[in-house]
């Protein structure tokens, strides 16, 4: 790959999102209840910090966020955002109840900076309600002389849009995009644009090479991508050697560790075997509020670590050259679903994560494995297309069951997708972006109970212990 082995030559306003953005490192158990809120918290406090005579901040939680904020950290996430902490540098262990720890005499650093009080009650978990911008929404507030009823000097909504990407609703038309930054480059806006790109031997990672290169230096590129993975290496290894119970009232056990220790005691296992111990291992360090990659979410974050370790385990002489190859293909796959449906449990059930995370890990792996363009495009949508209509229904409201397991199985799809999809030559009926637009239009018809608010599905229907 290389910046120019792709000519732009066409006006379309690409929905590419970077991969150094896409596959953003944070930690557990959400990406949009805890690193989006997080994200949202600091961006408002850095704001609120700079009014004279800061005197209170609130945060007002609507939607999914309040629906299951407990279970997903919300309020600690927004908390520590509100201290100036950021998903990437962040200390996880002090995250983890930083808003039980608050009382009535407690006071918070806005943006690390201005002392005001702040108490438990300053982080508000409103009722249910219609007629929100969107499912993850957030109000900070701030007042620099008394608090509520008060009007505010400041305030801001927030909507957590999955992925841990955030928009600031003031922004909105505006042409900012927040931590949304879409990179110039080749235009593509459908995957049969991105297919129509792919001429001469230009694959779509060098289609993605050619966007990310118009945005930062190529050796930036490359070392972002190679964190990223160093990322989802460390936290594989953690999930692999840390034994015990999961936090919250569910009391789940952790498996990978014990899984990895009868697989190396069986030299005969089968390498597959390990691809589900992989994918466990990570949505265990998640579910803990370990360091993650969000990829593309936190729900989902084990997937595409492990077909990736899979891949590196399986291909012989694999190199960082086809890691990259991998992750450029993934975010080129991923980013037709953002733009085109959602990538956000709340938004859309776990279709929207859970399958985007196996289409994108389907493509990257059919790519390394010698998949022309056309045969990732068919890769990514066998993995789409079998997840439609996958509901998301967390038991307790935590990122735990039926979240880890399912994480395993889409490894497995991922990598039944690309191995269909490279045993033909690419021709299929149904294409990647019908499949995109059918995931789009089935979660607007899905019922809100089933989609990340616990109030549906096996969260109901599963007798907490």
């Amino acid at each position: 790959m290389s910046a120019t082995s792709v000519t732009a030559g066409t006006s379309i306003e690409s929905v590419y999102v970077s991969a150094l953005d896409l596959f953003s490192i944070g930690i557990g158990p959400s990406s949009s209840h805890t690193v989006g809120p997080m994200r949202a918290g600091a961006d408002f406090a850095r704001r609120a910090a700079a009014l004279p005579g800061l005197t209170r901040v609130r945060v007002q939680l609507y939607g999914s966020l309040s629906a299951t904020g407990h279970g997903h950290g919300t309020p600690d996430a927004a908390v520590a955002g509100l201290a100036g902490a950021q998903p990437e540098t962040c200390d996880p262990d002090a995250v983890r109840g930083a808003w039980g720890r608050l009382n009535d005499d407690s006071h918070l650093l806005v943006d690390d900076t201005v002392d005001v009080p702040f108490t438990r009650d300053d982080v508000v978990l409103n009722a249910p309600s219609s007629g929100l911008r969107h499912p993850n929404t957030m109000v900070l507030q701030a007042w620099t002389d008394g608090e509520a009823p008060a009007e505010p000097a400041l305030e801001e909504t927030y909507l957590s849009v999955g992925g841990g990407f955030i928009e600031r609703v003031s922004e909105q038309g505006s042409g900012e995009t927040g931590d949304n930054g879409t990179p110039t480059g080749p235009g593509f806006r459908t995957a049969a644009e991105l297919l129509a790109l792919c001429t001469d031997g230009r694959s779509v990672a060098d289609v993605a090479w050619a966007a990310e290169c118009a945005r930062r230096d190529p050796d930036e590129v490359t070392a972002g991508l190679d964190a990223i993975w160093a990322a989802m290496r460390t936290c594989v290894d953690a999930g692999l050697h840390t034994d015990g119970v999961l936090p919250g009232r569910l009391h789940v056990p952790r498996r990978a560790a014990a899984m990895r220790r009868r697989l190396e005691d069986d030299p005969a296992s089968a390498v597959d075997a390990w691809l589900h111990v992989y994918a466990l291992a990570v949505n265990e360090e998640n579910a803990g509020g370990g360091r993650v990659v969000t990829a593309p979410t936190n729900g989902a974050a084990g997937i595409i670590p492990a077909v990736l370790h899979y891949m590196w385990r399986t291909t012989p002489g694999a190199t960082l050259r086809d890691v990259r190859t991998f992750l450029l293909t993934a975010a080129a796959v991923g980013s037709l679903i953002k733009a085109n449906a959602s990538i956000s449990g709340a938004e859309g059930g776990c279709q929207a994560e859970v399958g985007s995370a196996c289409a994108m890990a389907a493509a990257g792996f059919c790519a390394v494995r010698g998949g022309t363009a056309a045969q990732v495009e068919n890769a990514a949508e066998i993995a789409v297309e079998h997840h439609l209509g996958l509901t998301c229904d967390p038991i307790g409201g935590l990122v735990q069951i039926p979240c880890i397991e399912r994480n395993a199985v889409a490894a497995s799809t991922a990598v039944t997708a690309a191995r269909l999809a490279l045993a033909g030559d690419g021709s299929h009926i149904v294409s990647l972006d019908a499949v995109i637009q059918t995931m789009r239009e089935t979660g607007a018809d899905m019922n809100d109970k089933y989609k990340e608010t616990s109030r549906g599905g096996l969260a109901v229907n599963v007798v907490e212990c």
